[in-house]
């Protein structure tokens, strides 16, 4: 199966009720760990490259294997995002390097770290919009500001500093035309998200379920949504780490989300666990062992787990034959005339 657009993933996961995550990639064993986790589950996937990764694997090196998982997969459904746009020309690189989707963070300026006035943030999203769709690419907006900072990218402070606005959401949505929308409810990138079990004070899961109910159709995305698992933690801790504790957003609160129009979910820090945690064990208890071999297959096959299993709480599993891949310039095609149309429905306050 060739790489679809992530439209049609959070088409079908709208219709189907269920979320679909986005796992963060920087080299091959990510990428492997996850469409195995895929077949494992049969589950239509979201491999996504920020800015970072793009960086450190080099672009033509991360394609190329996006290229061979839909050829080694050709059973999986796969979008190839990429994660916090920090420009149009960001964006506009990823497009033509043969990205299938791009998320354009205009919440913040080209910097990645100053947030940015609501207008500069409709201006340049609007512009990736246009672009993307005249090439059948999907294109998820920002509107609020996370907490934290990863991959160098973030405002920093608290999830709690910049909550996106019901009504701002609603007009972003209806100016851009994006095809999905990540919003700020607490959440934060990184592994130190809070320092309690996160409830209402922290995580405003009304915030979203008052956006789902004015933009009902509209595709949701929670960001900074890895669990952070006490398990993982304290692998890591017991072969040589130093982490403090901390809390991750739970995967009930996350299936609230999905159950209020939340169709994509981002999972970076829970995997990058698991694969510390292995390779730290590998090296602890056999220090003479110096085959990277030795410690990435383990390393593999822990972020696998973490992978079929978040598949399995968003519901995804099971889901990877139910439709056939639409190409993208049919997609392309369905933008231009509106079939394919973006417009939001609004619903009443």
């Amino acid at each position: 199966m060739p790489l679809v657009s992530m439209r049609q993933l959070l088409d079908e996961a709208a219709k189907g009720g269920y979320g679909v995550g986005a796992f963060n990639v920087n080299n091959m064993e990510q990428i492997q760990a996850i469409m195995e986790a895929a077949k494992e589950t049969q589950s239509p996937v979201i491999i996504q490259a920020s800015r970072g990764a793009r960086q450190y694997a080099q672009d033509r090196y991360l394609y190329h294997l996006m290229l061979a998982a839909a050829e080694l997969y050709p059973e999986i459904p796969i979008a190839m995002h990429q994660d916090h746009g920090n420009s149009f020309e960001t964006c506009k690189s990823a497009i033509e390097l043969g990205f299938t989707s791009v998320m354009m963070d205009g919440s913040l300026k080209a910097d990645g770290k100053t947030p940015s006035s609501f207008e500069e943030n409709v201006e340049v999203t609007k512009r990736v919009v246009d672009f993307a769709h005249e090439r059948g690419v999907t294109v998820e907006g920002e509107i609020g500001v996370l907490g934290g900072v990863e991959d160098g990218h973030g405002a920093g402070g608290d999830g709690l500093d910049h909550i996106t606005d019901p009504d701002q959401a609603v007009e972003f949505a209806e100016r851009t035309g994006v095809d999905a929308l990540a919003i700020a409810i607490g959440t934060s990138h990184g592994a130190y998200k809070f320092t309690k079990k996160p409830d209402g004070s922290v995580l405003k899961m009304d915030v979203l379920i008052a956006i789902h109910k004015r933009l009902p159709n509209t595709h949701l995305v929670m960001h900074g949504s890895s669990s952070v698992p006490k398990d993982l933690q304290d692998i890591i801790n017991k072969y040589g780490g130093n982490l403090k504790e901390t809390w991750g957003v739970p995967v009930e609160e996350i299936q609230i989300g999905i159950k209020n129009g939340v169709r994509k979910i981002n999972v970076d820090t829970d995997n990058r666990l698991a694969i510390t945690g292995a390779i730290r064990k590998v090296l602890w208890e056999t220090p003479e062992k110096f085959d990277p071999r030795d410690y990435n297959k383990p390393a593999r096959e822990a972020m696998q787990k973490v992978v079929a299993l978040r598949m399995t709480q968003f519901g995804q599993a099971g889901h990877s034959g139910d439709y056939s891949p639409i190409s993208i310039e049919e997609i392309a095609k369905g933008y231009a005339d509106g079939s394919l149309s973006t417009a939001p429905l609004v619903a009443a306050k």
